[in-house]
């Protein structure tokens, strides 16, 4: 059986540098999460500074404030972190797990996914556009959540800086969990 990319782990970190939400998904073969709750938590708190640096350098640039920054780095030869700002401060990072899910030939086939890297396909890589799509469905998800008249995002993030809640929306927990595990390389992400 060949190993494919596969999301480990989705995380939402407010614009006062807080989490928000944080998905975690098993990977292949123990079926258990490769990392703690807390060890990708630490791991979504070290893209901060690399969300800050790049900033500073669009801002000087004159580019915009915020966008897709793709790979934010490669945490060893397993996972990586991407990530994406939203406008309004809000980031999202998603880790991938480079071997995380076992596959047969027919979804490589259909993903245009194949060949490459030892290990039964580990260490493909990932194309630029492929994680805009898991990025665009978190997005919706959030513009989602911040639609309902329930939700107040000022608890989330208060204006302070200080504390904030995390995000306890069942509907948003489970469209997270659907893009998780929903996403596979070359096909796109699970639909919100």
């Amino acid at each position: 059986m060949t190993t494919i990319p596969s999301i480990a782990c989705l995380g939402v970190i407010g614009k006062n540098n807080n989490p928000l939400h944080i998905s975690i998904f098993p990977s292949q073969p123990s079926n258990t999460p490769l990392r703690t709750p807390l060890q990708y938590s630490l791991l979504l708190s070290s893209t901060l500074d690399i969300f800050e640096a790049r900033s500073k350098i669009n801002t000087n640039s004159g580019g915009g404030l915020s966008g897709d920054f793709g790979l934010l780095h490669a945490v060893d030869e397993r996972l990586a972190a991407y990530g994406f700002e939203t406008n309004t401060g809000v980031r999202f990072v998603a880790v991938v797990d480079m071997r995380g899910r076992g596959v047969g030939a027919g979804v490589l086939a259909q993903s245009g996914v194949g060949g490459g890297g030892a290990g039964g396909g580990g260490g493909l890589g990932l194309r630029e556009g492929e994680m805009k799509l898991v990025f665009r469905a978190m997005q919706a998800a959030y513009v989602r959540l911040l639609q309902n008249p329930f939700f107040d995002p000022d608890e989330h993030s208060p204006p302070t800086g200080r504390g904030g809640k995390k995000i306890t929306s069942k509907r948003f927990a489970d469209d997270m969990r659907r893009i998780g595990e929903g996403w596979t390389p070359g096909i796109g992400a699970g639909n919100p």
